[in-house]
């Protein structure tokens, strides 16, 4: 077992990989901590690289049975005050370092009950998490993350999906290109449906128990004209009282919900 005391080299590489988008991809790891989502994530086959625990206290039942199940994966004791720099104004006792999965399209599965959810280019990464953490509660099979974005694995989104990323996959493409290409190859048929306040359906109106990509945009100008033309069909959320329109995840946990009930209902 390695012991940090200082700031060395290993420490600056962490670090940095909290903030600094192209320094977290260039290592191709980074930070997850929390009880949920290091189990989580665990519990569904994601390769952890290093265990960092606090040098200073004894490690909890949850923890050690943790460390049982991952014999081979190396462990880090760490001085306490550096391990809540990595924690970022938490205390966590634990702080484990994940390997970046791939961005392939075709880990998310395409059946007949196909669900997707494409985030197209957005800026907050606490909403990209909470738009995953609904994809995850209401069934979706896979979260796409298109264009100039914030990160899916920014600690902010991390955090926000309290360990649905790693039960959902969530992968990050160039354009609408790509996503389009993908769904043309799938043998399943797949309905692309846009979210829009002009929409010409209201999304109870709208039949969602076919395979179906949803489609949310940025949470300032929305979809993208790149997007709208693709999209088959445009829906919208019906909205009442003063506010103008609902925050991006908002918007998505509403329509996630409609398609929700909508599939749950017993064939007629």
């Amino acid at each position: 077992m390695q012991r940090i005391s200082s700031r060395n080299a290993r420490f600056q590489v962490w670090q940095a990989s909290l903030t600094n988008r192209t320094k977290r991809q260039r290592s191709g790891e980074f930070l997850v901590q929390g009880v949920r989502p290091i189990s989580v994530a665990v519990d569904n086959g994601w390769p952890v690289r290093t265990l960092i625990t606090d040098a200073s206290r004894p490690l909890s039942r949850w923890a050690s049975e943790l460390l049982q199940r991952l014999p081979g994966v190396e462990r880090v004791a760490m001085a306490p005050e550096l391990l809540a720099e990595l924690g970022e104004k938490e205390d966590p006792e634990l702080i484990a370092v994940l390997e970046l999965p791939a961005d392939n399209l075709d880990r998310i599965a395409v059946g007949p009950d196909f669900l997707g959810v494409v985030f197209d280019r957005p800026t907050g990464p606490g909403n990209i998490g909470s738009i995953i953490r609904s994809a995850d509660a209401f069934g979706a099979d896979g979260v796409i993350v298109t264009g100039h974005a914030a990160d899916v694995y920014d600690p902010k989104s991390v955090r926000a999906t309290t360990g649905s990323l790693f039960a959902v996959p969530a992968v990050r493409a160039p354009s609408h290109r790509e996503v389009l290409g993908w769904v043309r190859r799938s043998s399943t048929p797949i309905v692309v449906v846009g979210t829009d306040e002009h929409g010409s359906t209201a999304v109870y109106d709208f039949d969602f128990t076919q395979p179906v990509l949803l489609l949310i945009g940025n949470e300032t100008a929305g979809l993208s004209t790149a997007w709208k033309e693709a999209a088959d069909h445009l829906v919208r959320i019906p909205i009442t009282g003063s506010a103008s329109s609902l925050n991006a995840a908002n918007a998505a946990t509403a329509v996630l919900y409609e398609i929700s009930r909508q599939r749950s209902r017993p064939a007629q």
